[in-house]
């Protein structure tokens, strides 16, 4: 009897080839830049192969580059796709091998993807009565006892109804993504003769539509004065602030009364009030919760947690990432994996502390999800050293486990209300008194203790200095890749799995800018568009029954064929809304595109000649960009100067006060903007700071 096992990615083909080889069984090959791996497993033999993520994809069926198009089909993801020309060799080999075996297993990742991914390969690749021979892996981990008790454990048939969830959900994007994408695309071109790929989704409209909306109120934001009460107390030395019991006043002279009527006044205490309490340890992560946390202690994008998180699991260091769930069942041997991260030295001392209690069982949060655990360590060791971000979210990760093991910290907050003549103010003290779990989770929590010297009812104190500060009411502050990923988690838009790559894609197509996630040109354009023309592609209803009715089909309870027909009923209004209004959509997208190409690539006009424009100019030769003078084409003028050619460009309508050149802005993902000189190279202010950098540096090694 011989078994192809299926993996998702070859660092998990590696990793389960070994796990489950008997002693000196494993045998390599490499065939048209494939790796797969022959081994004995109780004296069966085994192939392990593995996929390169999606092997097949969902297209239309027939050709054209038109819509509405609604008959669909999976092929193979190179026919489809440049980028994936390389899964022809997987899908060949694939082939070849599954004329070897009896049984087929599915051991990529538990989840819609995964059991996506291992049925289209063995249904398309393997054989038509490949499916119903076919097996499947469950694990969380990919450590060696995990994966030899999922092989042994395996179920006895596929997750079809997972699969089919996977399989509905891929199609009902794509029907959305694909005619919605060309209706906005066509509208441009046949208005306009203007050809620019725009896009939009089932989940990008509406999540884009939230940026738009948080634009439009700070956009039309009024900002309206207030006055605040400030007042420093000292005392044995130290100084402390008051809190005024009101704490905005909205007119000046008020405020100003306040101050009048407390300067000199006897300053009391009237009331001490001290308040004991304990705070819980954290929750496990979930994958939602690791990447608001790791954006607040890090400033890592949710993209970029996923994808370390990723090569964590896939090093056996983590349990798998794309889970919903906040429990850590009793299934998993929480001692064992203290055990483990007691032989890594950084992790000895807390592990062994809490090995020492006569109760190990971690904190649970509420959310549960079927497939996985919550987020957490393995216990194995590193087997490479992890650079930088890796260390930090593995350290993250390990004391937020470590935590989930220690008692309630103990805080302890007073509260002294002072009378300063008859107005009240209050002064604020807090600290912790046990920490507890907070030791577990050292540097990751943090709060700054204020501890007040001994104070007593009818205790006189200093004259306190007390001043006004004008403020102003705030506007509400942008999202940020965080704030924005837990928005969508609230209004159930995508899933665990994808929220993060909605956001990216939103980045990477120029509908907004990294950090602070602010619209672009581009952005408010297509979303006003929508917005004026088609309104329900940005519906939230809409985009959240689907992902309702895509549980359902997990449950057994709807069909593939009923969403995806729900699905179309839904679109076929919209296409039919968009073919008659393609004439007046495409004008507003290629007014609004015109004034964005100017924005973009127009930069002001140029400071050698006097007459001509400066604009960003693309080298037919190199494909590189740099600003030139339109004046360059009759010979009368050669300003050209050098541009970052990764980025996003835009005009300020600012100029240089040293150079008098144009000052543009620069968007780098994953960068805060930034203004720039174009003169920058010979820029007077730029060549002094270089000098003076120079000569520090110069006294400095004398």
């Amino acid at each position: 009897m011989s078994t192809l096992i299926i993996t998702e990615k070859p660092s998990a083909c590696l990793r389960i080839a070994t796990a489950l080889a008997d002693d000196n069984s494993l045998k390599k090959f490499e065939e048209n830049g494939v790796t797969y791996y022959r081994v004995k497993h109780n004296g069966d033999q085994l192939i392990v192969v593995s996929a390169l993520g999606h092997l097949y994809t969902v297209t239309q069926r027939g050709e054209g580059w038109v819509y509405p198009v609604f008959n669909t089909m999976w092929v193979p993801s190179y026919k489809v796709s440049r980028s994936a020309r390389n899964t022809k060799s997987f899908i060949e080999v694939i082939k070849k091998l599954a004329s070897e075996v009896d049984v087929f297993v599915n051991a990529c990742d538990f989840d819609l993807e995964g059991s996506l991914i291992g049925y289209s390969i063995i249904k398309y690749s393997c054989g038509g009565e490949a499916v119903k021979k076919a097996k499947r892996m469950k694990f969380s981990t990919l450590t060696k006892t995990e994966l030899i008790s999922s092989f042994e454990k395996m179920s006895g048939s596929l997750d079809l109804n997972m699969v089919e969830a996977g399989q509905t959900r891929h199609e009902v994007d794509w029907l959305f993504g694909i005619n919605l994408s060309r209706a906005l695309t066509l509208a441009l071109k046949n208005t306009s003769g203007m050809y620019r790929a725009l896009s939009t989704g089932r989940v990008q409209g509406p999540t884009l539509s939230f940026l738009y909306q948080r634009e439009k109120e700070i956009q039309s934001f009024v900002p309206v004065p207030y006055w605040v009460i400030n007042a420093e107390l000292e005392l044995d030395g130290n100084r402390y602030q008051l809190e005024y019991s009101q704490t905005r006043i909205d007119v000046k002279a008020e405020a100003e009364r306040i101050v009048g009527e407390c300067k000199g006044k006897p300053t009391v205490i009237a009331d001490i009030k001290t308040t004991e309490y304990r705070q819980n340890p954290p929750v496990p992560f979930d994958i939602g919760s690791l990447q608001v946390e790791a954006y607040k202690l890090f400033g890592f994008t949710p993209r970029r947690t996923l994808n370390i998180a990723e090569r964590l699991y896939l090093e056996a260091l983590i349990s798998y990432p794309r889970t919903s769930s906040q429990k850590i069942p009793e299934s998993i041997n929480v001692v064992e994996i203290l055990k483990g991260m007691a032989q890594q030295p950084a992790y000895r001392k807390i592990a062994e502390e809490i090995l020492t209690k006569d109760r190990i069982i971690p904190n649970q949060g509420e959310k549960e999800d079927p497939a996985h655990p919550a987020i957490h360590v393995t216990g194995n060791k590193p087997e490479r050293e992890l650079d930088s971000d890796e260390r930090k979210l593995y350290d993250l990760i390990a004391k937020r486990f470590f935590a989930l093991f220690g008692e309630p910290a103990l805080k302890e907050s007073v509260k002294a209300e002072i009378h300063v003549g008859d107005h009240l103010f209050y002064l604020k003290g807090r600290y912790v008194k046990e920490p507890g779990w907070l030791r577990f989770y050292e540097p990751y929590f943090k709060q700054e203790d204020i501890i007040l010297p001994p104070l007593s009812i009818g205790q006189s104190l200093p004259t306190p200095i007390i001043n006004i500060d004008e403020k102003y009411i705030t506007p509400p502050s942008r999202y940020n890749p965080s704030s924005l990923l837990k928005l969508m988690e609230k209004e159930n838009l995508g899933t665990k799995a994808t929220r993060a790559d909605i956001i990216e894609t939103l980045i990477k197509r120029g509908f907004v800018t990294s950090q602070p996630m602010e619209l672009t040109e581009l952005g408010f354009s297509v979303i006003d568009v929508l917005e004026k023309y088609s309104p329900t592609v940005l519906s939230v209803k809409l985009t959240r029954d689907i992902e309702e009715d895509l549980e359902l089909i997990q449950e057994n309870k709807k069909t593939r064929k009923e969403v995806i027909v729900e699905a179309i009923s839904a679109l076929k209004p919209i296409l039919e809304e968009f073919k008659m209004k393609e004439y007046v959509i495409g004008t507003d997208l290629s007014a609004a595109l015109k004034k964005l190409w100017k924005k973009q690539n127009y930069i002001g006009l140029c400071p050698k000649c006097g007459s001509g424009d400066l604009t960003v100019i693309y080298s037919r030769s190199s494909y590189k960009r740099f600003i030139g003078c339109s004046n360059y084409r009759n010979g009368s003028c050669d300003a050209s100067f050098p541009l970052p050619q990764k980025g996003r460009i835009e005009s300020t309508d600012k100029k240089c006060e040293h150079c008098g050149y144009p000052i543009i802005k620069v968007f780098i993902p994953g960068r805060r903007p930034w203004n720039m000189c174009v003169n920058w190279l010979q820029c007077p202010g730029r060549l002094a700071a270089l000098n003076n950098k120079k000569k520090t540096a110069a006294e400095v090694s004398k």
